[in-house]
């Protein structure tokens, strides 16, 4: 079965890689990264420079594909032909919110969530406080992967299937 991985992704970070790298080892059909696209937080051209962006990151790595989308995730998740919803939690408030869009996703849809909790080193990583921390000039460089990073980080994942 493929898993289909969601999200903004305004940056990826190493907390995504991880998850990303988790989902690959439970799916060794593949993950499917999707960008989403909401035109109220987001121009399709922010949306290209991910895509353009992940794609670079990612470029070679066996059993990921990466693509924008928009609408409801449902949608994509058909379209790509995956069978399930891969989502991060990195608290209890993120779980809570993760496991009512799981539930709410579910009931329109049939398509079950499988939710990681972030592993512990990374859980106080999220792309609002990378975003912020460089908006200040902080050097951000240890949770923003650069493509040698992904594709040491996935080549694992990868071995192990």
């Amino acid at each position: 079965m493929k898993a289909f991985f969601p999200g903004s992704f305004n940056p990826f970070t190493t907390g995504h890689l991880d998850l990303l790298a988790r989902a690959l080892t439970l799916f060794p059909e593949g993950v499917v990264v999707g960008i989403g696209y909401n035109e109220h937080k987001t121009t399709p051209a922010d949306i290209a420079a991910r895509e353009a962006t992940l794609k670079s990151l990612l470029d070679g790595v066996a059993g990921v594909e990466v693509m924008s989308y928009d609408g409801l995730t449902i949608n994509a998740v058909r379209r790509t032909g995956a069978g399930v919803i891969i989502r991060g939690f990195r608290n209890a408030i993120d779980a809570e919110y993760e496991r009512s869009l799981a539930d709410a996703n579910r009931m329109i849809s049939g398509i079950d969530t499988i939710l990681l909790p972030a592993s512990p080193e990374l859980a106080a990583v999220s792309s609002s406080m990378v975003r912020e921390l460089q908006h200040n000039h902080f050097d951000t460089s240890r949770w923003v992967p650069d493509a040698s990073e992904c594709r040491r980080r996935l080549a694992t994942a990868e071995s192990t299937h």
